[in-house]
């Protein structure tokens, strides 16, 4: 079929597993819709709402009200099950034949979602990901001991398995459906170790990993979710992985 035609068909759809996220929700949906809108591309944002105590999902409600539900699809789930769970249930939901993953904290922003899928179509990749590493790329609002962790993290990561890509431990990426469905099916991590995992195991299936450069700004509101002892279950899992490829 013409390549005019397949990019209509095309359809991005974007996953946000969300727990206690009420502040930066409507932020972040309004910055998905307004860059969507603006670079024209087919979209769904899916809402995976791990029972959070603070109303997150009566937050999603009323902003499924205001844009849509072929826009904003709601798939809670009762309790903390979990990002990779998360992944697998927002796929099964998914109607896209493209999936984004990013945070809901708004330390991934949306502008930068058209910048990946011009780098997929470019080169036809099965995954972009968004690095901090490279180009324009970069950290804000992050404390020396977090750079260095996640700096660290990365360097060990890139000397034990080789990779091939710039930025394991972020989350922002662009799959094609049917890619991320086997990476996931793969994958035995959870936490941390996951997006890590997803890449290594993406390099050893052949696929292709394209990286568009990002920058990177901590949590405007809540807790980081990276701790000293997600750190440690981090490495734990990396040489695990380390031993199993």
């Amino acid at each position: 079929c013409p390549s005019s035609d397949r990019e209509e068909a095309d359809k991005y759809s974007v996953l946000l597993p969300t727990y206690n996220e009420r502040e930066n929700l409507p932020l972040i949906v309004w910055l998905l819709v307004k860059y969507f809108g603006e670079s024209g591309y087919n979209y769904e944002i899916i809402v995976i709402d791990d029972g959070s105590p603070d109303g997150t999902l009566q937050i999603a409600e009323q902003l499924q009200k205001i844009y849509g539900d072929d826009k904003i699809v709601l798939r809670p789930r009762a309790k903390k099950l979990g990002l990779g769970t998360a992944y697998i249930h927002g796929i099964k939901h998914a109607t896209g034949n493209f999936i984004i993953i990013m945070d809901a904290d708004l330390s991934h922003h949306p502008k930068f979602i058209p910048e990946f899928i011009k780098k997929q179509k470019e080169g036809g990749y099965d995954l972009v990901s968004g690095t901090r590493y490279r180009g324009d790329g970069g950290v804000y609002g992050w404390d020396l001991r977090r750079k260095l962790i996640s700096r660290g993290a990365n360097f060990v990561t890139q000397v034990l398995l080789r990779p091939g890509a710039s930025d394991l431990t972020g989350s922002f990426r662009l799959y094609k459906k049917d890619v991320l469905e086997r990476l996931v099916e793969r994958c035995v991590s959870k936490g941390y170790v996951f997006q890590m995992e997803m890449i290594v195991r993406a390099r050893q299936l052949g696929y292709t990993i394209g990286e568009v450069p990002i920058s990177f700004v901590d949590r405007v509101y809540g807790e980081s979710k990276l701790g000293g002892n997600e750190i440690v279950s981090f490495l734990k899992g990396l040489l695990t992985l380390f031993a199993t490829t």
